[in-house]
């Protein structure tokens, strides 16, 4: 289900524009207040990339599958106000019991990668890839992925991935079936499989919108077929950007994400996860240099946290992830005083079905890592 489907799904609420003539400090007073009266009932997770304003009011900090299991853990909480995106709540929701009630401050903090996804391009690219090579294909998809891809991929056998364990995952793939269909980034499959020994021209494209497969040559050398999805800011990370700091800075270490391009993380010195970024920062010795490629934010706030380093976006121009951005102070105290009211508003909710067959993937996940 793509963004507009996900909005006339689920009824949507907009915030009153007057939230916008409050000032900075009256609303921060408001969100402590309601946070100090609904004490464990109420727990806020937050995702890395987003803004200071609303981080500082989280609960808890991390990727989308660590805040999801965390919210999970969080049996005491009535209301989780999820600071992330949709298939981040999604997954909350899945993970959480029917009395614990996901909301999502604005409907309109979409993935865009998520989005290039959607289970009727991934049905019928399944029925040409089956017909293509049979029984012989697992599925994969990055838990950056709506609950119906991670339905469809537990329903034929396969599980979700992280950026942290997608090395362990795409192994263990390769011990149940000869080839891999890995969703929905096509970078993160890339690297990952490259990681572990797979050569280049034996990975094919698989493009959604065209319906077809991009390969050039013999099909039957085909061990892992990509879906053509990307992340829009690790896509803006470029091989010019590492030639740069390379002749400008040549003592400058250079980390990325693994959702940048193959070119990008063979150039750089490091490449991981989220975790794997902030663990090796604050790991690094004072004095040392450092350009990152990852979500503007994030990096902002590693550059406030480490003052006795020297630190930059490896992209200087990168803007912040656009639907990340989406919820800001405003949206968390509306959500937050309509809890206050007894109004739940934006409250996400996954089908059953989809639920049970989601879950399969992700266990499978948990399970193997």
């Amino acid at each position: 289900m793509d963004l507009l489907s996900i909005l006339e799904h689920e009824k949507r609420e907009m915030m009153p524009e007057s939230y916008k003539n409050r000032t900075v400090e009256e609303m921060e007073n408001r969100v402590r207040e309601i946070k100090e009266k609904f004490g464990s009932r109420l727990y806020i997770p937050g995702h890395h990339y987003q803004k200071d304003e609303v981080v500082q009011f989280s609960d808890t900090t991390g990727d989308s599958l660590q805040l999801a299991q965390a919210a999970a853990e969080n049996t005491a909480a009535e209301y989780i106000v999820f600071c992330g995106v949709h298939f981040m709540a999604e997954t909350a929701d899945m993970l959480t019991t029917d009395e614990q009630k996901v909301i999502l401050p604005d409907m309109r903090a979409g993935c865009s990668m998520a989005d290039m996804a959607d289970i009727d391009q991934t049905e019928r690219a399944w029925s040409e890839l089956q017909a293509l090579f049979g029984d012989t294909i697992l599925p994969l998809t990055y838990v950056n992925s709506t609950a119906a891809i991670k339905a469809f991929v537990g329903k034929n056998g396969g599980a979700t991935v992280t950026s942290s364990n997608a090395k362990k995952m795409v192994e263990w793939a390769f011990t149940v079936k000869e080839r891999i269909l890995f969703l929905p980034d096509q970078h993160l499959g890339r690297n990952t499989a490259f990681d572990i020994g797979v050569p280049l021209d034996k990975m094919a494209v698989w493009d959604p919108i065209a319906n077809k497969l991009i390969y050039e040559g013999d099909v039957e050398e085909i061990v892992v077929i990509l879906w053509k999805g990307h992340c829009s800011v690790h896509e803006n990370f470029t091989v010019k950007n590492i030639e740069h700091i390379r002749k400008t800075e040549p003592d400058m270490n250079i980390i990325v994400h693994p959702e940048c391009s193959r070119e990008v993380v063979g150039l750089s010195d490091y490449a991981g996860s989220t975790k794997y970024i902030i663990d090796m920062i604050n790991a690094a010795k004072p004095g040392t240099k450092w350009a990152i490629g990852t979500e503007m934010n994030l990096v902002q706030r590693i550059i406030n946290e480490h003052p006795d380093k020297h630190i930059v976006s490896l992209n200087p121009f990168m803007c912040p992830c656009l639907t990340m951005n989406r919820i800001d102070l405003p949206h968390l105290l509306w959500t937050l005083e309509g809890i206050e009211r007894g109004e739940v508003l934006n409250q996400i909710t996954v089908d059953k079905e989809i639920t049970e067959k989601a879950v399969l993937a992700l266990n499978r996940m948990l399970e193997n890592v």
